[in-house]
C-alpha cells in the first residue's frame, strides 16, 4: 500500500495504479474505501471489465447483492469470454438465492476454462438441493441428590434453497421414571446483507417435567473482518424464547458473540436474562453467562479432531422443570469433535455443575451428524 500510494502521488490519473490501490483495500478489508476508489476510476473509464469485477466483489462482501449483480453484469457485457467473470457472477447469484442461475454461470466458466477449480467448487456447492443434516444425540445427567436423567434427540435440518432452512426435532426424556416427549420445528430465512431470521416453536407431552409449549425467534448476523488479522470474523446472535409450564411461564433473552480466529479457533461468550413467573409468586429476573473456546487438535487428511472448553454461571436452560428458579450454579465442561469427513462426524462432552444446597450434576453425552 505504501508503494502504491507513492505511485499515486506521482501519477494521480494513472488508472492502473488506482485499480491496484482498490484491490489492496479490498484484500485488507477496507471495503468502503475500496468501493469509493472503484467508483472514482469509473468516473473516467467505464470500459475496463476488471474494474467492474472488482467493484462487484466489494459489493458482495458488503452484502449489497443487487449492486453486485449490476456490476458483474457490466463486466460480463464487456468481456463475455472470461471464465473468472462467470465464476464471480455465479458467486453473486448464489448469494442472491438463485442456485439454478448460479449453476449455469459455473458451467459456462468450465466451458471456457475446463481447468478452473473455482468453477468446479462453485458447481459442486450448488448441486444436489435440498441439502440435509441428520443429528442424533444422547444426554445423561447424574445427580448427587436424585435418580439420573436421560434424554435423546433426533433432528433433521433441511436447506431447501440458499435462503431457506427448516428444522424438525423429536426430543424424548426419562425424568425420575416419568416419560416425556417434545416435537420442535423452526424455519430460517437468510437475507443477504441483513441477517438470518429464525421462527419456531414446540409442543409436548409434558407430564409436568418439560414445557407444555414453546415459541422462539432469533437473529444472527456475521461479518468477515479481515483475511490476515487476528480476528477473521465476528458473529452476533440474539434469541427470545418463551416456555409455558403447568405452573410457570419463562421468558429468556439471550445474546451471543462469536469471534473467529486463524486455524479454525473460535471463542464465544453469551449472556441470558431469564424472567420466571409463577402462579403463586411474583415474577423475577435472573442472569446467566457462558464462555466457550474451540480449537483444532489434529488433522489426518479429511479427518479432523477439535477440542472445546466451557465455563458457565447462573441458571440452566429451562428445558426441564427442576431448572426453574431452583438453584444457581457454576458449570465446567469440555468435549471433543471428530470430523470423519465433510459429511459426518461425532461429538462427545462431559460437564460438572456445582449447584447451591451442596448439590451437583455430572453430565455426559454423545452425538452423531451426517449430511446428505
Amino acid at each position: 500500500m505504501k508503494i502504491v500510494n507513492q505511485e499515486i502521488a506521482k501519477y494521480p490519473n494513472d488508472g492502473e495504479v488506482r485499480a491496484w490501490r482498490a484491490r489492496l483495500l479490498t484484500w485488507s478489508g477496507q471495503l468502503s474505501q475500496a468501493e469509493q476508489e472503484y467508483q472514482q476510476i469509473l468516473q473516467t473509464d467505464r470500459t475496463d471489465p476488471d474494474i467492474w469485477l472488482g467493484l462487484s466483489t466489494v459489493y458482495l462482501r458488503e452484502g449489497k447483492i443487487q449492486q453486485a449483480e449490476q456490476a458483474i453484469d457490466a463486466a460480463e457485457s464487456l468481456d463475455p469470454r472470461r471464465a473468472d467473470i462467470h465464476v464471480a457472477r455465479g458467486r453473486v447469484l448464489e448469494a442472491a438465492a438463485k442456485p439454478r442461475a448460479a449453476r449455469l454461470e459455473f458451467q459456462k466458466a468450465l466451458l471456457l476454462d475446463p481447468s478452473s477449480q473455482e468453477a468446479r467448487a462453485g458447481l459442486a456447492a450448488t448441486r444436489g438441493e435440498p441439502r440435509q443434516e441428520l443429528h442424533f444425540e444422547q444426554d445423561n445427567d447424574v445427580l448427587s441428590y436424585a435418580d439420573s436423567i436421560h434424554s435423546e434427540y433426533v433432528t433433521l435440518t433441511s436447506q431447501w434453497a440458499p435462503a431457506w432452512t427448516t428444522t424438525a426435532s423429536g426430543n424424548f426424556f426419562q425424568y425420575y421414571g416419568v416419560q416425556a416427549a417434545k416435537l420442535l420445528a423452526s424455519v430460517t430465512r437468510r437475507q443477504p446483507g441483513f441477517a438470518a431470521v429464525t421462527l419456531g416453536g414446540a409442543i409436548s407431552h409434558d407430564n409436568a417435567v418439560i414445557p407444555r409449549s414453546e415459541v422462539f425467534f432469533g437473529l444472527d448476523r456475521g461479518w468477515k473482518t479481515s483475511s490476515a488479522g487476528l480476528v477473521r470474523g465476528v458473529e452476533l446472535a440474539y434469541e427470545q424464547h418463551w416456555y409455558w409450564y403447568q405452573s410457570a411461564r419463562i421468558l429468556t433473552l439471550s445474546g451471543t458473540s462469536i469471534l473467529y480466529f486463524p486455524q479454525d479457533w473460535t471463542f464465544s461468550i453469551g449472556a441470558t436474562g431469564a424472567r420466571s413467573a409463577f402462579s403463586s409468586a411474583n415474577s423475577e429476573w435472573k442472569p446467566s453467562e457462558l464462555a466457550r473456546l474451540e480449537l483444532p487438535i489434529r488433522r489426518w487428511g479429511e479427518k479432523r479432531l477439535f477440542g472445546n472448553f466451557l465455563f458457565a454461571v447462573g441458571t440452566e436452560d429451562f428445558a426441564q422443570v427442576d431448572q426453574i428458579g431452583r438453584f444457581a450454579s457454576q458449570t465446567y465442561g469440555s468435549g471433543l469433535r471428530l470430523q470423519l469427513s465433510p459429511r459426518q462426524g461425532f461429538t462427545e462432552y462431559v460437564s460438572y455443575q456445582k449447584r447451591t444446597q451442596n448439590r451437583s450434576d455430572t453430565g455426559f453425552g454423545l452425538s452423531y451428524d451426517v449430511h446428505f
